[in-house]
């Protein structure tokens, strides 16, 4: 398989949907009263050459985390600047945004990890190795409990974005045997 790891911010390198600002608030220490941290554009990865475009507008390292001193800030940046992405990270959570090209080639995995997929824009169909097909609108949640599973925009035309929440879960039992990651056909690039 062949990605790129191209980062582009709201380029022509991009899909035409709308640019995503990112906000990160905190409490002043002087004060206690809420203020921004930072607010910056998102910075997208080109994946699996121009199939879908990521970016991840914060990630946790455990649960619960911890917000003291800016440590949740600091654990993120690490993570999205750090040599090798993972689509989950262990202990924590992982917010994603996905811009899907129209027609794209359904990439078909598995993640220890429950997660909760919202579709912003478009229409994407959720494919389940079952052979199991749906249609998800916009405002409709997918909620993957470890499943093997890809997304399909269902357009031939137009963009479709997901947001993505995922969380790292105990393993998964199946008739004694415990489920393992299948992302080889989805495998973050490293940076």
């Amino acid at each position: 398989m062949s990605t790129s790891t191209t980062e582009a911010n709201g380029s022509a390198d991009t899909s035409p949907l709308p640019v995503i600002r990112q906000y990160v608030t905190t409490n002043d220490q002087a004060t206690g009263k809420a203020v921004l941290a930072s607010g910056r554009d998102a910075v997208w990865r080109n994946h699996r050459n121009g199939e879908a475009y990521m970016t991840e507008p914060f990630s946790t390292s455990k649960f619960p985390e911890d917000l003291n001193d800016s440590a949740d800030i600091r654990s993120h940046e690490a993570f999205v600047s750090g040599g090798e992405m993972s689509l989950v990270r262990e202990g924590g959570t992982v917010c994603r945004v996905v811009d899907f090209c129209p027609a794209n080639v359904p990439a078909m995995h598995r993640t220890r990890s429950l997660d909760y997929g919202v579709v912003l824009e478009g229409e994407v169909e959720l494919i389940l190795d079952s052979g199991e097909v749906y249609t998800m609108r916009r405002g409709d949640v997918a909620v993957q409990r470890a499943t093997m599973h890809a997304w399909r925009n269902a357009s031939n035309t137009e963009w479709a974005r997901m947001l993505f929440m995922l969380q790292d879960c105990a393993p998964v039992q199946i008739s004694g045997a415990e489920l393992v990651d299948d992302i080889n056909s989805v495998a973050m690039p490293g940076r």
